[in-house]
Formats: structure tokens, sequence, C-alpha cells
């Protein structure tokens, strides 16, 4: 059976069969917690494989930023062990290009690990300033009147 076919058994199995179908170059390393990453240094992104629940892995994408820091993740989903190595790469591409679709479009994208929150618009701080300072300005006047009346 071929390398790319072959069925997986654990997390620890997955790393380097899998980062070999990824990426040409790369890098896998081990987490405190047990996490795997596997970095792309080159395609600037990494992926991260953890146990999740019995038979299944999840998986989480995202970017690798100028000066080799990784970003958080931008997508991320759960998968049973039970397939095949081939199978949890074409996922992993799925993952991978929406992280790219985010990066190319250059305005940042809702992730789908967070909940949708709604578009701010235009803020009008200037305006709520603007009255702030008007209704300021006219309480020191009454307050001046006040004051003058009475000591005056």
């Amino acid at each position: 059976m071929s390398d790319d076919r072959r069925q997986v058994a654990t997390v620890a199995d997955l790393p380097v069969p899998l980062a070999k179908l990824l990426w040409r170059q790369h890098t896998v390393y081990r987490e405190r917690d047990g996490t795997v990453v596997i970095r792309g240094e080159d395609a600037g992104r990494w992926i991260s494989l953890a146990s999740h629940g019995r038979g299944r892995v999840r998986v989480r994408a995202g970017r690798i930023l100028d000066g080799g820091t990784t970003a958080p993740a931008r997508a991320e989903t759960t998968v049973p062990l039970d397939g095949d190595i081939a199978r949890l790469a074409a996922c992993c591409r799925g993952l991978l290009a929406e992280t790219a679709g985010a990066r190319a479009a250059g305005t940042p994208q809702p992730s789908p690990l967070t909940a949708a929150r709604p578009p701010k618009g235009p803020r009008k701080a200037g305006r709520r300033r603007g009255a702030t300072v008007l209704v300021c300005a006219a309480a020191a006047v009454v307050v001046g009147l006040i004051a003058a009346s009475m000591f005056g």
C-alpha cells in the first residue's frame, strides 16, 4: 500500500506522513499539551492536530506571520481518525485554502471559530463629542449666571 493511502491509528502516527503530503519543506513539532504542529514555512501556513475524543482529531489551520510567529487559527474542524491519511490531507488542504483566501482578499474575514458579529457602521464619535462640548458649555454659562445673580 502506498504511503499516502495507509490507514492511521493514532494522532502520533499522523504528522510526518501528513506533512509530506502537504508541503515539500516542513517542520513538525509537538507542543506541551500534546498537540502536533506542522509548519510549511515556504507556504506561510501551519496545521495543528490534537486528539478530540475517541477516534477523532481536531485540525486547525492558520498563517505564519513575519518573523516566524504563528497567527491564531483561522479555520478549524474535527475529522474522524478512522479514514486514510489522503482524506485527512484533503481536509487540511481545504482549511489551508480558507486561510489563504483570507490573506489574498486583503481584508480580515470573520473566523469560523468565532460567532458572527454584525459589521460595525461608520463611527459618529465626532458628533457625540461636539454635542457633549456644547452641553458642557451651556451648563457652565447657566452656572455662571446663577453665581453672578447670587453674588452680584
